[in-house]
């Protein structure tokens, strides 16, 4: 979802930067700054999703019959 919404407001900003002139406001400025924020959360989105698949879990199972532990690390 969050590489959905920096392409977004890459191509807002485009949009902005390149299209449309405004004498009311900046429209270049404002433009950039959403460009490089939608760059900002695609960047920010693949470290979260690398980050994700690199964790290890642990299983602890209680059992009556022997009451041992069983851990398994997944990757």
């Amino acid at each position: 979802m969050a590489i959905g919404s920096g392409i977004f407001l890459i191509v807002v900003g485009a949009i902005l930067t390149f299209a449309l002139n405004a004498s009311v406001v900046n429209l270049g400025a404002v433009g950039w700054i959403c460009m490089i924020a939608g760059a900002a959360a695609i960047v920010i989105s693949l470290v979260m999703s690398n980050q994700a698949r690199n964790t290890t879990h642990t299983e602890i199972r209680d059992e009556n019959v022997d009451e041992h532990r069983v851990e398994h690390h997944a990757r």
